[in-house]
């Protein structure tokens, strides 16, 4: 693989210090290419701005899997400065975003960051919680972006940062209603029988209960609305597959209790997606504006499909056929779910959103995940995925052109009229003003 030029000069132009630190999407991309993790460590340790330095250590660690590290330097970080900035390509912005978000790593808020590295756009990431203030006046910007996830410790906090919102003289972006209402259970019921979609209806159940599923005190087609098993298990709050499992009988799923020590679980019916070839297919699309763009498609012998486990690296064949799917992908797949999308879009009501989905073999469209906060980026090496660097400029490009709408409309880009409605979640004032 190509590898990234890693002398003390570049990580250094690459890292600017002095009023900014290093950005996540930054330091994503030298890991791929190769660089150190020392050295970017040393890099971001020399930084003279002590919060800087804490912030930009914090992001490194949530990148190299050390999560014990990332809470502890971002609570020391965050008690010496809230707010953080990142510079533009060219040091001179033409568009200022305030993202709101929350300590944690990289799970807990939306990564605008990759969305927006080598662009125009200022990015200032503000970080609130419970337990620090929100500051009063709120650092200049053009437009608020809430980035917060949606997860159970979250809840109090978006609900205070709605508050905020509907007071804010600026446009706001992804609303902390609309993100309120993204757990699993009330996203597949919002979904639940829209045309050409397939989403299980997910269910939130206590330990308790699943042991009584074990013992045979409950069977799985009275706990599920639409099915029995094999039935999909995770721990509520708990993303990337931590804690996915696939359950197939009542003794599997004591089995699985006793792998974790998790409370609360969501349960939903397993959807049998393996293609003809014997393959599952999954795919990450960014909802912008409304519309879907691709930004990666993995191709894998399992069921429970990851990108990095589904050897795309290691084989061409899938390589060719994820360039294939992405070149065509406006005049095939997003054409052939252009109503299911629209739907989507308009019931879950976020300006911003990413979701994991497939295909079932009567061709409707099946979403696993959908949320505010999944990855998309560009760091994948380029001399084995050419092919992905135009489409992630397309996305990017988009992003950026949904901001600037906003921006110079002082109104939000997605134009629901109505007010907030437990159909179609969405919580405008009419006609979309601010």
């Amino acid at each position: 693989m190509t590898m990234a030029n890693d002398s003390p000069t570049f990580l250094e132009s690459s890292c600017p210090h002095g009023g900014s630190f290093i950005g996540m999407a930054s330091l994503m991309r030298h890991l791929a290419s190769g660089v150190d993790a020392g050295r970017l460590a040393a890099v971001a340790a020399n930084n003279p701005d002590l919060a800087d330095k804490l912030m930009g250590l914090s992001i490194l660690f949530q990148l190299t899997g050390n999560s014990e590290m990332v809470r502890e330097l971002q609570v020391k970080a965050t008690k010496i400065r809230q707010h953080y900035h990142l510079l533009t390509a060219d040091g001179r912005p033409g568009i200022r975003v305030l993202a709101i978000m929350t300590p944690g790593d990289m799970l807990e808020n939306t990564p605008l960051d990759f969305l927006l590295e080598g662009s125009d756009v200022a990015l200032d990431l503000l970080y609130v919680s419970l337990d620090l203030p929100f500051p009063d006046p709120l650092p200049e910007h053009d437009l608020l972006f809430i980035s917060v996830a949606q997860s159970d410790r979250n809840q109090p906090l978006l609900e205070r940062l709605e508050a905020l919102a509907q007071s804010s003289p600026r446009p706001v972006l992804n609303r902390p209603d609309r993100i309120i209402a993204l757990p699993r259970d009330r996203v597949s019921t919002l979904l639940y029988a829209v045309p050409g979609l397939e989403m299980p209806v997910s269910v939130r159940l206590p330990r308790e209960i699943l042991a009584q599923l074990q013992r045979g005190e409950q069977s799985a087609a009275d706990l599920m609305v639409d099915g029995g098993f094999p039935l999909i298990l995770r721990p509520v709050d708990s993303h990337a597959g931590e804690g996915l499992a696939r359950v197939d009988t009542p003794e599997s799923v004591g089995e699985y209790l006793n792998s974790t020590a998790a409370p609360d679980f969501f349960v939903a019916r397993f959807v049998e997606y393996r293609s003809a070839d014997g393959l599952y297919r999954k795919y990450r699309i960014a909802l912008i504006d409304g519309r879907p763009y691709i930004c990666h498609g993995a191709i894998s012998e399992n069921w429970m499909v990851h990108y990095k486990s589904a050897g795309m690296t290691e084989s061409a064949e899938k390589r060719a056929e994820e360039e294939r799917f992405m070149a065509g992908f406006d005049d095939d797949f997003a054409f052939r779910h252009k109503e299911p999308f629209r739907v989507i879009s308009r019931k879950v009501g976020l300006d911003y959103a990413v979701m994991d989905c497939g295909e079932t073999a009567e061709g409707k469209l099946l979403i696993f995940e959908l949320d505010n906060m999944g990855l998309v980026h560009a760091a994948d090496p380029v001399d084995l995925f050419p092919y992905k660097q135009p489409q992630m400029q397309k996305v990017f490009a988009a992003f950026r052109e949904m901001l600037e709408r906003a921006a110079k409309k002082g109104m939000l880009p997605l134009q629901h009229p109505g007010v907030f409605t437990q159909e179609n979640g969405v919580h405008l004032i009419p006609g979309g003003k601010m």
